[in-house]
Order: C-alpha cells, then sequence, then structure tokens
C-alpha cells in the first residue's frame, strides 16, 4: 500500500473558520426548528387550519412539527452515507441549502383562508424538506468537529455544534420575544413571516462560509486507504457497529424527549392552560439560551478533563430531579419563577447534554462509519422522542380532568434515565479496554 499522505492539523485561522462554518450551519437549523416549533404553538393553529377549535388546532400545528421528525431519519441515512463516501464538507453544504431554503419558502406560504387545504398540505412539504437538511447537519458537523480536533481537545472542538444550536435558538427565541411583545394583531398577521424570511440571507451568508471548509484529515487518510466504490457505509454500520447504534439511539431519544417538551411543549402550556402572556415563555427561552452559550463552551472543555460520559451522567440526573419542580414553577404564573424554571432545564441542564453529546456519541464509531452512524442513530432515535413528545405531553394534559402535568414529569424521568442507561453503555470505553487487553474492536475512539 502506498504511504497515506495527509493534511497536518489545523492552522489558527483554519480552526476559526472551520468553528464559524459549524456554528453558523448548527445555528440555522437551530433557528428554523426553534422557530417553527414556537410557531406551531403560538400561530400556525390559527393561521393554517380551520378556526374553531383552539386545542384541534394546536394538536395539528405539532403535528406538523411531528412531519419534520418523521423526514429527518431518512436525512440523516441517507445524507450520512454520503459523508462517509463523499465527505463532510460536500455534505454540509448540500443539506445546508435544502433546510434553509425550505424554511425560508415557509415565510411565503398563503394561510387556510386564502387557499384552504392547501396552506397545510404545502406547509407539510417545507417541513418535510426542511427535516431532510436538518436530519443530516448536526450529525455531520459533528463528525467534522470531532475530527478536527487534536489530541484533549474533542470535548471543546465537538461541543461547536452544540454552540451553534443555542445561539440559533438564541436568536429565534429573542425575535418571537419581540414579536409577542409588538402586538398579537401583528404577529398574526405578517409579523410571523419575517423571522423565517431572514432565513435566506442566513443561507446566502452560511453557504459562502462552508465553501471554504477543508477536509477533516481522518476523512483524507480515508479516501487514500479506501476507494469510494468499496465502501459500503450502511452495511458495515449495521454489521459491525449496531451495538454503537443503539448506544446512540438511546441517549438521544432520552435527550431529544426533554429537550423538546422543556423548551416546546412549555410554550403551550403556559399559554393555554396557565394562562400567562406569550412573552413569559419567550423571554424565559431567550434569557436560557443566552445562559447556554456560556455554559457550552465550559461544558466542552470540561469534558476533556473529567470525561464526556461522566457529564452525561449529571445531566441525566439533573433531568429526572427537574421533572416535577419544573412544572410548579410553570403553574406560579409568575414570570420570574418561569424564567427561573426555563433557564434550569434549557439554559443549564439540557445544554450540558448536548454538548458532552459531541464527544461522546462521534467517538463510539469509526471514521469510516461515522457520518453514517451518527446521522441513523441521532435520527432515528430523534424522530421517536423529539416529534412527537410534545404531541404526548399536550394529550397527556387533555385527557386529565384537572389537566395534570404528572404523566408528563414522568416523560422527563424516563428521558432522564435514557440519558444514564445511554452513558453507563458506552461502546468506547470497551473498545479502549479491548485495546489495552491487546483484542481487536469495531470501535475506533478517533
Amino acid at each position: 500500500m502506498d504511504e497515506v499522505v495527509s493534511r497536518p492539523e489545523l492552522t489558527g485561522p483554519e480552526r476559526r473558520r472551520a468553528a464559524a462554518a459549524i456554528i453558523v450551519g448548527s445555528a440555522l437549523e437551530w433557528y428554523d426548528f426553534y422557530l417553527y416549533a414556537s410557531m406551531a404553538a403560538l400561530v400556525f393553529g390559527g393561521v393554517f387550519f380551520p378556526a374553531g377549535n383552539d386545542s384541534a388546532a394546536t394538536l395539528a400545528s405539532f403535528a406538523t412539527f411531528a412531519v419534520g421528525f418523521i423526514a429527518r431519519p431518512f436525512g440523516g441515512i441517507v445524507f450520512g452515507a454520503i459523508g462517509d463516501r463523499l465527505g463532510r464538507k460536500a455534505t454540509l453544504s448540500i443539506t445546508f441549502l435544502v433546510m434553509g431554503l425550505s424554511s425560508g419558502c415557509i415565510g411565503l406560504l398563503p394561510g387556510y383562508a386564502a387557499i384552504g387545504v392547501a396552506a397545510p398540505l404545502l406547509l407539510v412539504v417545507l417541513r418535510l424538506l426542511q427535516g431532510l437538511g436538518a436530519g443530516a447537519e448536526f450529525s455531520n458537523a459533528i463528525a467534522l468537529s470531532y475530527e478536527y480536533a487534536g489530541s484533549g481537545k474533542t470535548g471543546r472542538f465537538g461541543s461547536w455544534p452544540a454552540l451553534g444550536v443555542n445561539i440559533g435558538l438564541f436568536v429565534s427565541s429573542l425575535t418571537i420575544t419581540l414579536l409577542t411583545a409588538i402586538d398579537e394583531d401583528f404577529l398574526y398577521g405578517f409579523g410571523w413571516r419575517i423571522p423565517f424570511l431572514v432565513g435566506f440571507v442566513l443561507v446566502a451568508v452560511g453557504y459562502a462560509v462552508r465553501r471554504r471548509l477543508p477536509e477533516t484529515r481522518a476523512f483524507e487518510e480515508l479516501e487514500h486507504a479506501t476507494p469510494r466504490e468499496r465502501r459500503k457505509p450502511l452495511l458495515e454500520l449495521v454489521r459491525g457497529n449496531w451495538k454503537a447504534l443503539l448506544v446512540v439511539m438511546v441517549m438521544t431519544i432520552g435527550y431529544n424527549g426533554a429537550s423538546y417538551v422543556f423548551k416546546t411543549f412549555s410554550l403551550s402550556y403556559l399559554k393555554t392552560d396557565v394562562g400567562a402572556p406569550a412573552s413569559y415563555g419567550t423571554f424565559g427561552i431567550t434569557v436560557a439560551s443566552v445562559a447556554a452559550i456560556i455554559v457550552i463552551p465550559v461544558v466542552g472543555r470540561l469534558c476533556d478533563r473529567v470525561d464526556s460520559r461522566r457529564v452525561l451522567l449529571a445531566a441525566g440526573i439533573g433531568v429526572v430531579a427537574l421533572a416535577f419542580p419544573f412544572f410548579s414553577l410553570l403553574d406560579t404564573g409568575n414570570k420570574w419563577a418561569i424564567g427561573a424554571a426555563l433557564v434550569l432545564a434549557t439554559g443549564l441542564v439540557i445544554p450540558a447534554a448536548l454538548s458532552a453529546q459531541g464527544d461522546f456519541l462521534a467517538r463510539q464509531f469509526p471514521v469510516h462509519v461515522r457520518a453514517s452512524g451518527l446521522g441513523t442513530g441521532r435520527e432515528v432515535g430523534g424522530a421517536f422522542a423529539g416529534g412527537f413528545a410534545p404531541l404526548w405531553a399536550v394529550a397527556l394534559v387533555d385527557a386529565s380532568p384537572s389537566h395534570s402535568t404528572f404523566g408528563v414529569s414522568l416523560l422527563f424521568v424516563g428521558a432522564g434515565v435514557l440519558l444514564v442507561v445511554g452513558a453507563v453503555f458506552d461502546r468506547s470505553r470497551r473498545a479502549r479496554k479491548a485495546a489495552a487487553a491487546g483484542r481487536p474492536s469495531s470501535v475506533a475512539t478517533r
């Protein structure tokens, strides 16, 4: 075999450019997704569905939110395999365009009053496209940032996508806070369209940045060692890395189940059941996202010191601990209590879990199936939990004669337990032990 010639580690300017490209892409993903989730809770029921039953309209709009999660596994599987065959850089450029352009087009859609049933149908189509692009975005971004990292830096580099997520969440929630504070008539009229249309500008900027990215050294070495036509990442993923795939799925089900109920169902609950002004919840999410932007880099560096597995164990315990107090604080209807609940949940515990996942999930797979494993595991698990968790939460509260949140709190407990279980069955730990004992393993820690 010829000698493998690879590019040296990233220079300082390359590292900053790579960080910017990864963070911008993840920010757009969550700008789009949180924007859609918030509008589904606050606006879309009245804009895209017949008037008359607010609860039914809210459920219908949340169903269109779930549609995106149905599409995400297909995007994760297909584009994950493309990422392992053609490279992380090219794949991320494609998914960025698909995700961003479909989201921008939502801002151009007429409502139910203008075109009838065609309005929700077109909304579903664009939501499907948005989900396909987003399904591969975060997973490929994790693979890219992890493979850019030098020794002892996988935690801080792996936290880049999580930082982008919360920057996107901050920009989106701040936008929604401002819109809800202006006037409800403006929000339901043209106001809700503005942040979607801004997505067109974000796509143009982000795509220009991403095109300048270098490919990762790990993938370049794979290119030299194994021709593309001989690579069958999905087949090799199922055959040799199915245990790692299960770990990623379990971890993602736990994380997404907690995250989306904390971030999306809480807005609907505050509006419909508590009767709090919409700005209370959106302002709380905005403050929480600022806290998360501070927390995530700190947690990334912490993962390089104490290991991401331990951080995830602590985060799982934190979700369980918040399961019942979270709703007690929301039920007060007090702006500051609501803000405290949202900051604790979505500004501290959930961001810590997301930051640690970059390193933890990426190291479950070797390079040749990493993007496929992350895309398949995260998005299949995410579709099961993230897309339907708000629906389950709404249904549980509506089924209770007193509109009790006890069942939703039990969902949080289950989500926290799954985070702990995923961390306990870390496949990379077993790989390191096998390597130390001289036994072969299908899982590579780099």
